[in-house]
């Protein structure tokens, strides 16, 4: 498996031309509220992304919003667990978290900050947040493996947030490209078997931004600042909306009905059979008792 490639810092500067980049916008199919779960050791986080949509979102897996300016509703972290099968991509939009593995390995992700971690045939880490003023708020994506990579060997980049391409538009626009790309700009990560987008959008009112997307793609936003309007259906804030799979549909429109943040995350799907358990997924259930007794052996990195 090639290892995800990281890009330099960009910037750019453009003019928004609602009609010159999407010829064709898809849909809103649903929108999902998540629902509010305790992870780790009792952080309260929101599921957005659940097991439940796991097929229809495929190859992602799972998506978690966290955020507090209460200590006590993550300072306790997620303490170490084990991971197979799969790819982490954390997000920070506020605060600090510091990783450790097994195999150890060390970074912290600050404010702005992308840890992209490939689990691969199997790693044990912890995710421990550290103070900062008070604050803490960011995201967990799960991205499924390919079959021929779950059992490649484990692997992780921070990325620090200047190291993340930005672009930005005469509208006020800006868009943090974390993976994949969108307007000529290649973000901090590339991967050859999902080829995922991942955008962190910051749209002032009134602003429109439209996205190109993969036809075959599987794609989804979710707004944690405002509220957006896609072909006429508002998103509210803390809702997820699944985009729809319309034939002929080039991309996304996406307009502020006030100042708004959302994340736009799009894949190609893996088409492949799903076997979960908890922090470890594969193709089989055989594959699942494997990784069970080989963590129980000690055998994870």
């Amino acid at each position: 498996m090639s290892e995800p490639v990281t890009s330099t810092h960009a910037v750019k500067t453009a003019d928004v031309v609602p009609d010159a980049r999407v010829e064709r916008s898809r849909g809103v199919e649903r929108l999902v509220g998540g629902q509010f779960v305790m992870d780790g050791a009792g952080v309260k986080i929101n599921r957005v992304l659940t097991q439940a949509l796991q097929r229809r979102l495929d190859p992602f897996l799972m998506l978690d919003a966290f955020g507090s300016d209460k200590p006590g509703d993550y300072i306790a972290g997620f303490p170490e667990h084990p991971h197979r099968g799969f790819e982490t991509v954390t997000y920070m939009i506020k605060g600090r978290m510091r990783h450790r593995d097994s195999a150890g390995h060390e970074g912290l992700v600050t404010d702005g900050g992308v840890q992209w971690m490939t689990a691969g045939r199997g790693v044990a880490h912890s995710e421990m947040p550290e103070q900062n003023e008070g604050l803490m708020e960011g995201f967990q994506l799960w991205l499924n493996l390919p079959a021929r990579d779950k059992m490649s060997a484990p692997w992780y980049r921070d990325i620090a947030a200047e190291d993340v391409p930005k672009l930005s538009l005469a509208s006020g626009t800006v868009v943090q490209v974390i993976a994949g790309s969108t307007h000529d700009v290649a973000g901090a990560v590339q991967r050859e078997g999902t080829q995922p987008i991942y955008l962190d959008i910051e749209l002032p009112a009134g602003a429109t931004f439209d996205a190109p997307l993969p036809a075959g793609h599987n794609a989804f936003l979710y707004v944690f600042r405002g509220e957006v309007v896609v072909e006429g259906k508002g998103v509210p804030q803390a809702r997820m909306a699944i985009l729809d799979n319309a034939q002929g549909a080039d991309g996304v429109r996406i307009k502020a009905a006030q100042p708004s943040r959302l994340l736009l995350i799009a894949g190609r799907p893996l088409g492949e059979p799903i076997a979960q358990y908890g922090p470890f997924v594969m193709n089989t259930q055989a594959e699942l008792v494997q990784a069970v007794e080989d963590f129980r052996a000690g055998r994870f990195a």
